[in-house]
């Protein structure tokens, strides 16, 4: 199939959060099952041409904009194993600052979205399905149901734009419901969209334009990043006012868990790690532990380690743990924490590192060397999200024998199986409850049941050898695209 995935963030050109992973990883699956897919982006500052090698493949393009055509050129690079990237380059909306956050940021994302379908034609490639995700690509779906009488769109090998745009499936993918691309609704009109279409049953959201509303009412299908996630955003705890409209859409909703990169997360040739080792071997993990703690000034001794990679915030947990930290540092454990976020969390961590400094390490800042070491140097894996669409670290943690303490939330539900002493089944430990308590009394069984070196070392293993590759989900959405396109053009 021809599939051309719309994302405002891809690995390696540019990263804020999980999105860019899977704008990355998703592609090279998919092209290694024989399909053509291609992505399409704006040209931020990190897009290097030299680096990635990029090329200009469309010199001047007239994008409509608003009341007028403004220009914009598209690169390309093939930076990404058998994946063509293209990049929409406007210095004026793109060349500057971090990527979101801007007061123009309608404005900005408008204009990539009408940009990447007005290249198709000059590319002289059409899609059979476009992938969009999160709210900077929401618009895409709307635009190629209506907007196909713009006879100002080029004209492909003969057919109106009205033809060729009609061929075309959409999928919207919720990576996180949270974030929405609301905006004041005078935006309309810089989208070129009737005010007719503002109100509740349209693109309205309690009074502002939503660019994710449009993505969830006029895709093909929509997809959310685990199937528990898929549930959970229909309830009101969950849905983050969005609940009614995924309702309305239940029947055009499906969950797929992503997957992980086993290229870039694997113990086994990991080139960050003191020592390799393998689900077969896991031996050499003690040597991963041992460089850790010696790295991060921790006492090196055989205690449980506990690792955390987060975004330091509530969502995330960490209200929980700051209820629960002074006891757990009373117990015989070493913490480490990787992060930024919040200032009282971050306050409260430097003060546990300057109480405990053999017990507790803190680096407060995103630091892809350590973060391997602390995956294969940790015993134990911290994630109590109060919400988690999906989430990798469990995924990343469970890939290097450290076993993961989980919230059964989101993707945690669905990837983390609580360990049963009684079957010896399980490759983690939950808690349901979002309570101190429950996280405290999870941990106090993975602890007691670390002290079991024999069936330590078998959960170790099981987790090990565990399949969580994008190879398993990109046959999930193989499948979807091609549902996508006989559900095309039809009522739900």
């Amino acid at each position: 199939m021809k599939i051309l995935l719309c994302a405002s963030e891809t690995v390696p050109f540019a990263k804020t959060g999980g999105l860019a992973d899977v704008a990355g990883s998703l592609p090279k699956a998919l092209a290694a099952l024989g399909h053509d897919v291609r992505i399409v982006m704006p040209k931020y500052a990190s897009v290097d041409e030299k680096r990635f090698r990029a090329k200009q493949v469309i010199e001047r393009l007239k994008v409509p904009f608003s009341d007028r055509r403004e220009k914009a050129s598209v690169w390309s690079s093939r930076a990404i194993s058998g994946v063509t990237t293209y990049f929409i380059d406007n210095p004026r909306l793109f060349r500057h600052g971090p990527l979101y956050g801007h007061n123009n940021d309608a404005e900005r994302f408008i204009f990539y979205q009408r940009a990447a379908l007005e290249m198709l034609p000059s590319l002289d490639w059409i899609p059979e399905v476009i992938h969009c995700n999160d709210w900077q690509s929401g618009l895409i779906p709307l635009y190629l149901s209506r907007d196909g009488n713009n006879n100002s769109t080029p004209v492909h090998r003969g057919e109106t734009a009205e033809e060729w745009k009609k061929r075309i499936a959409t999928i919207y993918t919720v990576h996180n419901l949270g974030y929405q691309g609301n905006f004041p609704p005078d935006a309309l009109q810089t989208a070129g969209l009737p005010i007719s279409l503002f109100g509740p049953e349209g693109l309205e959201f309690y009074g502002a334009f939503s660019f994710m509303k449009a993505g969830l009412l006029y895709a093909d299908l929509v997809t959310t990043v685990s199937p528990t996630y898929a549930q959970e955003i229909q309830t009101e705890e969950y849905g983050e006012k969005m609940e009614g409209v995924l309702r309305l859409r239940s029947r055009r909703l499906r969950g797929i868990l992503n997957g992980l990169d086993y290229g870039v997360w694997d113990p086994s040739g990991d080139p960050h790690l003191a020592s390799n080792y393998t689900a077969d071997n896991p031996a050499e993990k003690a040597a991963c532990k041992k460089a850790l703690q010696s790295r991060l000034g921790l006492a090196t001794k055989d205690v449980p380690v506990i690792g955390l990679i987060s975004r330091l915030a509530a969502q995330k947990g960490f209200d929980l743990l700051e209820e629960l930290l002074a006891h757990l540092l009373k117990m015989e454990v070493q913490i480490v924490v990787l992060g930024l976020g919040e200032k009282p969390y971050e306050k409260l961590f430097k003060r546990a590192a300057k109480a405990y400094p053999e017990a507790v390490s803190v680096s407060l800042e995103f630091n892809e060397e350590l973060a391997h070491q602390i995956y294969a140097g940790s015993d134990v894996f911290l994630m109590p999200s109060r919400y988690e669409p999906c989430g990798l670290g469990q995924l990343i943690s469970l890939r290097y024998g450290t076993v993961p303490v989980v919230r059964a939330t989101g993707g945690l539900a669905d990837t983390v199986e609580d360990f049963d002493p009684a079957t010896g089944k399980g490759n983690g430990f939950r808690f349901q409850e979002y309570s101190s308590v429950a996280l405290l009394a999870a941990i106090s069984r993975a602890l007691l049941t670390y002290r079991n070196k024999r069936v330590w070392k078998q959960l170790v293993k099981r987790g090990m050898k565990g399949d969580f590759s994008w190879q398993a989900s990109a046959k999930r959405y193989e499948d979807i695209y091609q549902e996508a396109v006989e559900l095309h053009g039809k009522q739900d």
